[in-house]
């Protein structure tokens, strides 16, 4: 649930950052941008259970992700160059059941805060990785290089996981 705003009349401005006070449907383009953190999780490849929501994720990335900035090395033509790249919108993140727990949109989309790494909270872009909750050292490979038949051959779990102490505060 999206915080309640406050009264017409109120005579004092809402000063809570704009994921508090507006809805994923208010925020600006920029705004929506920005609550991605740079994880680069849902840039890697994942297999879904035939019959179910259950999702696998691997260790193999996306072609386009730089593992090491953990950013697309091509967002803007990114969904005409990967025909499954998914681009998230206010109106599907509610579907998405791949995302990670981590993901800014969805703890937004929950009603939630951003986590303490987050860079609209901590003001570094830095703090995701070292937090442990980005790709950054963990992509085992591209899917340039590794067949869909292999991808069985690189399954993880710590993309579906907090890592530790990325729920405290700093």
């Amino acid at each position: 649930m999206p915080a309640p705003k406050p009264a017409a009349d109120s005579a004092e401005p809402d000063q809570r950052p704009f994921w508090k006070r507006k809805r994923l449907s208010e925020m600006t383009q920029a705004e929506w941008e920005s609550l991605c953190d740079g994880c680069g999780r849902c840039c890697l490849n994942k297999l879904m259970e035939e019959g179910s929501d259950k999702t696998f994720y691997t260790d193999v990335a996306c072609r386009l992700l730089d593992a090491d900035a953990c950013r697309c090395t091509d967002y803007k033509n990114r969904s005409a160059k990967v025909k499954d790249c998914v681009t998230l919108t206010w109106r599907n993140i509610g579907r998405i059941t791949w995302l990670p727990p981590t993901c800014g949109y969805v703890l937004v989309a929950r009603g939630l805060d951003l986590a303490w790494w987050h860079p609209l909270v901590s003001g570094d872009p830095e703090t995701v990785h070292t937090s442990g909750v980005s790709v950054r050292g963990k992509v085992g490979a591209s899917e340039a290089d590794v067949p869909d038949d292999k991808l069985e051959e690189h399954l993880v779990s710590w993309p579906l996981k907090w890592p530790k102490g990325a729920k405290e505060k700093a």
